[in-house]
């Protein structure tokens, strides 16, 4: 019974994931900390669940940046480019994550989640930058659509670090982030930016997931199953998102983030 709960939490979460382009660790995390004691009969502590998430991530954006790329709209180049920063960050926060008590963990968790919400809500009330960056990108995908967006180099280095760092902190991967970030500052096409977003998160979750098992942090049975509903949930989900609207999309973004941070900061408040 509990290996077949993890094939499905693996689905449930790689699908979600790869959806939203957050890779699923989101969901992960959280769910091995609080079913601990049902999946293999006691705690699973913070640093493991985060080290299983970020090794299970490997598989999901795998997973979903095939399928992303067979429909065109992964902008691979974009995408090396976050990686230069992020990769080393990733495994910079994986080594710190151990150091954070379990409680501090959730709550910095949660209020971290809180925060991305709030931005992603607030983001129907702010205006895009109108700015024209020094690099634009211009990309057709599968349907013969033409997107045109633009970054600065030294953003796009700075976010890519920030997010690298966080994702390795939380084991999340990073799309939470990279995301609205991408769609707002450089007016990325939502579909686009998730798509993007899990081909960075690949990366970077294999640097961060590689740091994790250096400091045994990682519990390979677990990884073992959840890896396969991943893989099936990450190209389910990337099938599901091409299908559905940008506002969509984020839309599905802000409820999660929310529903999951206020769990996140009640589990880390009553260790105080």
């Amino acid at each position: 019974m509990a290996w077949l709960l993890l094939v499905l939490l693996g689905v449930a979460a790689a699908m979600f994931g790869s959806i939203v382009g957050l890779g699923g660790g989101i969901i992960i995390v959280p769910m091995l900390m609080l079913l601990g004691p049902v999946l293999t009969g006691g705690e699973i502590g913070h640093a493991t669940a985060v080290g299983i998430s970020l090794t299970v991530l490997v598989v999901t954006a795998l997973s979903s940046t095939l399928t992303y790329t067979k429909r065109k709209i992964v902008d691979f180049r974009s995408g090396w480019l976050l990686f230069i920063t992020s990769g080393p960050a990733a495994m910079l926060g994986s080594a710190l994550t151990g150091l954070l008590p379990a409680g501090a963990f959730q709550l910095i968790f949660g209020v971290f989640m809180l925060l991305m919400a709030a931005i992603l809500v607030a983001r129907d009330y702010m205006k895009p930058f109108t700015k024209t960056w020094p690099i634009v990108r211009t990309m057709t995908d599968a349907k013969g659509q033409v997107h045109t967006y633009s970054y600065g180099l030294v953003p796009v280095l700075a976010i890519g670090f920030g997010v690298g760092l966080l994702s390795g902190l939380f084991g999340i991967g990073g799309g939470s982030l990279f995301v609205p970030l991408m769609v707002l500052l450089f007016k990325f096409p939502p579909h686009l930016a998730t798509a993007t977003s899990m081909f960075v998160i690949f990366l970077s979750s294999i640097l961060g997931s590689g740091m994790h098992i250096y400091l045994g942090e990682t519990d390979w049975l677990l990884v073992l199953a959840l890896a396969p509903g991943a893989w099936i949930g990450g190209k389910l989900g990337a099938a599901i998102a091409v299908r559905m609207s940008g506002k969509g999309l984020l839309w599905l973004l802000r409820i999660t983030l929310l529903l999951l941070a206020v769990q996140l900061i009640i589990e880390g408040l009553k260790t105080f």
